[in-house]
């Protein structure tokens, strides 16, 4: 048996190394939001919270992978050759982002606003695609490459109402006190109510929990096991989410969801095995 001083020295650098891969895997995601532009040094510092030394010690490592590179003229951070060469081979299991593109141009041209594709990724969900709509006054408050704890915004919170009770649990235990001192509007009666409402009709609403005056409305999208992961959102300001037109919208979301779990299961399934999986679940424990 190790000594105990030795076995908590080793637990303290494995804490040390799980957060410095956690604010690697942040800082890869922020340089994401980008795109193509590149980040400053300064901005990766006031967009991660980060001290200037420990953004840059992580952003070297990172490039030392090749998951980063620098721009030698504009000084400004980018996603390395190595993040392209994982995308590729991640490509064949996250297809979805592919296959949701006709339906994210039909929900954002059929009701004029964006229109969202978000993958689960653990505890959070990351925003992969917004699809611009047409209506000239539309909610900008999620991008591509965006990522939050499932329990914000519409899209997530259609997620993580089709997650096992004991999932959400932990969920809202792990963010849930960050999250409501971040978003005030966003409370646990909000988010129980958003889930009991995606249960029972396939869709919720995010009454600007998030940010007055924003309004969301998701559905989930499930795998061929039938388990979450990703939504499809619509953003837009309050007066466009009566309760008429949530209806109508949540419809539609509901449709291209199921139209893309047929085209994910097509993938793995003879067309002929597999059936609608849709609807709220029976129960949950």
């Amino acid at each position: 048996m190790k000594p105990l001083a030795e076995a908590d020295r080793e637990s303290t650098d494995d804490a040390a190394g799980a957060q410095s891969v956690e604010r690697a895997t942040a800082l890869l995601l922020l340089l994401a939001r980008y795109r193509s532009n590149g980040a400053s040094l300064r901005d990766v510092v006031a967009d991660s919270g980060l001290k200037q030394p420990t953004a840059r010690r992580l952003l070297l490592a990172l490039m030392r992978t090749g998951l980063v590179e620098q721009d030698m003229e504009t000084r400004r951070y980018l996603l390395g050759p190595a993040c392209y060469v994982l995308g590729t081979l991640a490509g064949e299991r996250f297809g979805i982002h592919a296959m949701a593109v006709e339906g994210l141009v039909a929900l954002a041209q059929g009701s004029g606003d964006n229109a969202f594709l978000t993958l689960r990724n653990g505890t959070h969900g990351v925003c992969v695609h917004r699809q611009e709509g047409s209506y000239p006054i539309r909610s900008h408050v999620l991008s591509a490459g965006d990522r939050h704890p499932l329990l914000v915004g519409a899209g997530n919170l259609a997620i993580l109402a089709a997650l096992p009770d004991d999932e959400i649990a932990f969920i809202i235990a792990t963010h849930g006190a960050a999250c409501f001192a971040r978003y005030p509007n966003l409370t646990r009666a909000h988010l129980d109510a958003g889930i009991v409402e995606a249960r029972e009709r396939g869709f919720c609403v995010n009454r600007g929990a998030i940010f007055p005056g924003s309004w969301g409305i998701g559905s989930v999208v499930r795998d061929d096991t039938g388990a979450p992961v990703a939504a499809l959102s619509i953003a837009a300001i309050e007066s466009r989410l009566d309760a008429a037109r949530q209806d109508v919208l949540g419809t539609a979301l509901l449709k291209e969801a199921q139209a893309l779990e047929a085209r994910m299961a097509a993938l793995v399934t003879p067309p002929a095995a597999h059936s609608a999986r849709r609807g709220p679940p029976a129960s949950r424990t």
